[in-house]
Formats: structure tokens, C-alpha cells, sequence
């Protein structure tokens, strides 16, 4: 049976049956059990999350916090799907926790400025919920706050890099894959801190194209973003890094994929931050190392020459916020 977590004050609680009550995490969130779904009460809405603790959590120790952000019409669990748990097989390696947000209808409110989906439509305070969520976890967990980082598929990655823009204070990397800045928030993103950034983005990506201007699906148009290349370069420029990146390219671990991964390396930069980008030659809408959710003729090629869960982990473990 599914169990549905309540926030009241400032403690996450468990409703069992018929109103009774336990404070903390119940017994089906049990370390290494999977993940479980809980709820927070943010802005009159009542906003849903997942969350992975690894066999080896232990209270008295401060864990890094990974929110992972699943993509337009997806869930928390299909972003857990996306992944293989490719991020919960690492918390459980690498002792984190990871949380799996879920979007208001499935879609997050990155600053597009839809009129499509009621993320968007009502202007939800995606921003301040994830802030709340990052807290809450934080506080309730014992977190270490000085290591939480953010990543996202498509929607989830444009609403990472609106995250970024406006609560640098909170994160300590991000990792945005198959999406770039959102065209509206780009000229008003100004954080008051280097954010080290890794980008992961095919370049035969139809959905958020690689040249930027209008996100499609068909025919449909579904706002604007920057290119990936003036993504970079914004974040190039607000970190103070060097405009010439380092490139290399990744072993081509799977020839019969189609895809070849070039790494292009800006830094360093101020404060110890660095932007990486990740650019998949061949590779579609799709998640490198991950579930082709789709058939390719619709979504692209999926990369096998490395695992975006994998290449994200090993960013995040670099950087803390001072």
C-alpha cells in the first residue's frame, strides 16, 4: 500500500489507517528499501516526492542530497526508470540521497511562460518548492547542506538551470541533461555565486534542438531556449571561465551505438567552479546510458559510451559549497 507523507510544522509525518500519526520516517522507508513517496504542503498545493535512502544511512553522519528532476509529462518514478536507478545504485556505492520530485501535472515551471500546462499556466512556485523540499530533506535527514546538487532530464534540466539562476546559495553543482536555458530567464540570471555547471546534450536532439530558438514536439511549439553553445557561454561568463575549452573525447565504448561523446572543459574558473559540457555527436533526446523510452525514430539515439548517472556523480563529488 502506498503511504502518503504529510508536512505539519516543520516535522515530516506518516498518517497510518485511521489518523494515527508518527513522527520522522515511517517503517516502509527502511534504508536500501527502495524508494518511497512522500508529500509537503507548498504554496495551497499539495507537492509529491520520492526518495532513495541507501542501506548505509546513518543520522548522526551528514549525506550529500541529489534532486533528480524528470522530464515534460514525466514523474519522479519515471525519472528513476530513465535512470535504470542508476542514481540510486550510486547512493547505495557512493552514500547519498536522492530525491525524486513530482512537477504539478508533470510539468515544471521553468520560466517559459506557457500557456499549455498548469505549471505554467498558474505561474506554481516551482522554484520555492524545491527550495522548501531541499530544507525540509536537509533538516529531517541531517543532510549535509553544503553538498546538494540538482539534476534534470529536458523540463527537469531547463528547471535546474532556472534553480541555479536563483537559488545559488543552496546548491553546490548542477547537471542539466537534453535541455538549455530557458530564453525568458536567461537575460535576468545573475547568481550571486559561481555555480559549477556539467551540460549533457545530443546533438541530433529534435525535441530541444541543439541550435536553440523553439522547443517542438511535432508541430507544437513549446516555448523558446537558448542554443547549447550560448547556454555554455552564458555560464562561461557568469563563472569567470577561460572562453576556450579543453577537448577531449570519451572511449567509444559501444561503436554499433551511432554516437561519439565530446567533453569540452571551461576552467578553471572563480571560486574553484567549472562548466562542462558534454556533447553527444549522433545522440537524440535522450538520457546516455539510460532507458530508450521511446523508439529512436522519435526520440534519437541513446549513447552506451557513457553512463550520465555515472559522469554526473563523479562532477558532483568535486564541488561544496564554502
Amino acid at each position: 500500500m502506498n503511504m502518503t507523507m504529510k508536512r505539519q510544522s516543520a516535522t515530516i509525518i506518516l498518517a497510518l489507517g485511521a489518523g494515527c500519526i508518527l513522527g520522522g520516517f515511517p517503517p516502509d522507508a527502511q534504508p536500501g528499501g527502495g524508494s518511497v513517496s512522500y508529500s509537503l504542503e507548498h504554496g495551497g498545493i499539495t507537492r509529491t516526492y520520492r526518495i532513495y535512502l541507501p542501506v548505509s544511512y546513518d543520522k548522526t553522519k551528514q549525506y550529500p542530497l541529489v534532486l533528480a528532476l524528470h522530464g515534460g509529462g514525466g514523474t519522479g518514478k519515471r525519472m528513476e526508470d530513465l535512470t535504470r536507478n542508476g542514481f540510486n545504485a550510486l547512493a547505495e556505492r557512493e552514500r547519498f540521497v536522492v530525491a525524486y520530485p513530482d512537477g504539478v501535472d508533470r510539468h515544471w515551471n521553468d520560466g517559459r511562460g506557457l500557456d499549455r500546462w498548469r505549471a505554467q499556466q498558474e505561474d506554481i512556485d516551482d522554484v520555492g518548492f524545491l527550495s522548501h523540499l531541499i530544507d525540509t530533506l536537509v533538516g529531517e535527514l541531517r543532510l549535509d547542506p553544503k553538498r546538494v546538487y540538482v539534476t534534470g532530464a529536458s523540463n527537469g534540466a531547463l528547471m535546474a538551470h532556472r534553480l541555479a539562476c536563483e537559488r545559488p546559495e543552496m546548491l553546490a553543482a548542477i547537471a542539466p541533461v537534453i535541455g538549455a536555458m530557458p530564453a525568458n530567464i536567461a537575460p535576468r540570471c545573475a547568481p550571486s555565486r559561481p555555480v559549477p555547471v556539467l551540460m549533457i546534450n545530443g546533438t541530433e536532439d529534435t525535441l530541444v534542438p541543439w541550435e536553440g530558438g523553439e522547443i517542438r514536439l511535432g508541430r507544437t511549439k513549446l516555448g523558446e531556449k537558448l542554443s547549447v553553445p550560448d547556454t555554455v557561454r552564458l555560464w562561461v561568463k557568469l563563472n569567470g571561465c577561460p572562453s576556450k575549452p579543453t577537448v577531449t573525447y570519451e572511449p567509444d565504448k559501444d561503436p554499433q551505438d551511432g554516437t561519439r561523446v565530446r567533453k569540452e572543459n571551461y576552467g578553471p574558473c572563480r571560486n574553484d567552479s567549472e562548466i562542462i559540457l558534454y556533447a553527444v555527436e549522433g545522440g537524440g533526446h535522450t538520457w546516455p546510458g539510460g532507458l530508450q523510452y521511446f523508439p529512436e525514430r522519435i526520440v534519437g539515439k541513446t549513447s552506451r559510451d557513457i553512463d550520465a548517472s555515472e559522469v554526473i556523480w563523479r562532477f558532483f563529488q568535486q564541488h561544496r559549497l564554502k
